[in-house]
């Protein structure tokens, strides 16, 4: 579990955009647990600094995409200088590691295509939990119909994997006098739409949040029907973490998008 949010924060941190505790060690411990150990940052609750997160954020989402940009001007490997690390541009969807959301494993197989690595990688495995658990044949038969449907939701979209923080909630943000700070994550390359997904749940962010974010990268057209297909993921999520509250979200979801 802690491999994945160390290789996580390591890769957000690496891209110097926004702020994240520093990760140092994965310990072992007697009796088969495990302890991470990371930066100690003094943290109140995201105030002041919401449309400065909506700005960083776009920058962590853009940074991938600014790397090819820079690689095909340069005909080179794009590096951060000499003695850091360098950071390679990433033309696939997925992560070097697996991580996890909550305390399930997500698996981040690399694939050249977006939507076949949302739906093999994300909403397929969250099915599969469901069925082994319920067996819920509606939820089986919405989704056989919802995978036939969910190519045209990207009808002529170009999408450059951008890092994620992968479950960008409140309480998963916060800030300092520095500026905003966001933890807990469980990164990968993906849509950048992705993210603001389950930033939309659970009470969500202010507008000047959103402000930010999309004067740097605009809304495309089927905007929130592709951010309902996510939201599918994290209702998805919950049912399998938490019970069949919140099964009904998620059928609802299923529902709309084949109409």
């Amino acid at each position: 579990m802690f491999e994945g949010e160390m290789a996580s924060l390591e890769a957000i941190l690496k891209t110097q955009t926004i702020k994240v505790p520093k990760p140092l060690k994965v310990i072992d411990l007697p009796g088969g647990s495990t302890a991470f150990v990371m930066e100690h940052l003094e943290m109140r609750g995201l105030n002041r600094h919401s449309a400065l997160l909506g700005t960083q954020l776009a920058d962590l989402h853009l940074h991938n995409q600014q790397l090819g940009e820079k690689l095909k001007k340069e005909g080179s490997t794009v590096g951060k200088g000499q003695g850091q690390t360098e950071v390679q541009f990433v033309d696939q969807f997925g992560f070097h590691t697996v991580t996890c959301c909550g305390y399930l494993p997500q698996v981040n197989d690399w694939q050249s295509d977006w939507v076949t690595f949302f739906a093999r990688q994300r909403i397929q495995p969250q099915m599969d939990m469901v069925e082994k658990k319920s067996g819920d044949r509606e939820a089986r038969e919405l989704w056989a119909q919802l995978q036939l449907k969910i190519p045209s939701l990207f009808c002529d979209m170009e999408i450059v994997p951008a890092l994620l923080h992968g479950d960008l909630w409140g309480g998963n943000v916060a800030e300092d006098d520095s500026g905003p700070i966001i933890f807990d994550p469980a990164s990968f390359y993906g849509h950048s739409e992705y993210e603001l997904a389950i930033a939309g749940m659970f009470g969500g962010f202010s507008s000047s949040f959103y402000s930010a974010y999309h004067s740097k990268i605009p809304k495309a057209a089927g905007f929130e029907k592709r951010l309902k297909l996510y939201q599918l993921f994290h209702y998805m999520n919950h049912w399998n973490h938490f019970g069949s509250g919140y099964r009904g979200s998620s059928l609802n979801i299923m529902r709309n998008l084949v109409k």
